[in-house]
């Protein structure tokens, strides 16, 4: 256990709280500083970083592509590590300053949409795709909602203590790791006799939870496999690796990634020629 600490009558911010994201953290919102978003020629403008989050979107927008929907977009990478989600111009799509961002310019007057989750039901709502069958429509809502609720215990309390924080702390690590194995748990149970969360359809509510738990479950997060045995989950495992399998999902990772190996980095995506032409390792050479 850590130092005992009592807490001051007020708290007050009084100095960075270390750790990987301590520089971008603040206890106000607004902008920092004056600076205008791109805008690219399609209907769609996306503004983001392949975080699990991120990556939400740039799979649904590969999905629906794939799917042979008109949903052409730009997408635009955001370095949070740098404070770009605290420009004025994304400030103006996302008061609250995090990615991933739209604009859908798509109608007469542009329309921001913030929150993984209601970008994913607007794409789905807008197009009338991997919404799923009528009948499981509640269910759908309630596991993509599952995720939005669930996923900062995982994100911002494991992940954060285990590979994040300044030093490792017991009790904060064995909370979330325990509150993350029983989501895990959820998952497998429900996972048992469903092909995807709510039958046989694949549906927003898959794109969301496995940007987080599967991405999770194949070790891509926190590099928390072998602590969380993750592989013991033999259903979240195996809808985990059939999803990893879609091109569009392979693709949908790439948007907006700016770490890992330079193939699969695509810091913007503006046409799907992109994936062959313009990931980091071409450009770099």
């Amino acid at each position: 256990m850590t130092a005992h600490y009592t807490p001051p009558k007020v708290w007050t911010w009084e100095a960075e709280s270390g750790g990987q994201f301590a520089s971008i953290n603040r206890p106000i919102a607004g902008a920092t500083h004056d600076k205008e978003l791109p805008v690219g020629k399609h209907p769609f403008q996306l503004y983001s970083l392949a975080t699990p989050n991120g990556q939400k979107v740039g799979v649904m927008f590969e999905e629906l592509l794939a799917a042979g929907h008109d949903a052409e977009y730009d997408a635009w990478l955001i370095r949070i590590n740098e404070g770009d989600q605290f420009g004025s111009g994304f400030v103006d799509v996302n008061p609250n300053s995090k990615i991933p961002a739209l604009m859908d310019r798509s109608g007469a007057t542009p329309v921001r949409v913030f929150e993984s989750g209601a970008i994913l039901l607007h794409l789905a709502e807008k197009f009338g795709a991997f919404l799923g069958k009528p009948e499981v429509r509640a269910e759908m809502l309630s596991w993509l909602f599952w995720q939005m609720g669930s996923a900062p215990y995982l994100g911002g309390g494991f992940g954060h203590f285990y590979a994040y924080a300044p030093e490792k702390m017991e009790y904060p690590i064995n909370r979330f790791a325990m509150e993350t194995k029983r989501q895990l748990d959820v998952l497998d149970r429900n996972l048992a006799d469903r092909k995807f969360m709510t039958g046989d359809d694949y549906t927003i509510a898959d794109i969301a939870i496995w940007c987080w738990y599967g991405n999770l479950a194949l070790g891509r997060q926190y590099s928390a496999g072998e602590f969380l045995d993750v592989e013991s989950y033999a259903n979240v495992q195996r809808w985990a690796k059939e999803i990893d399998a879609r091109p569009a999902v392979q693709r949908g990772r790439m948007v907006n990634k700016a770490v890992g190996p330079l193939e699969e980095q695509l810091h913007e995506r503006h046409d799907a020629s992109d994936f062959d032409l313009r990931t980091q390792d071409k450009l770099a050479g």
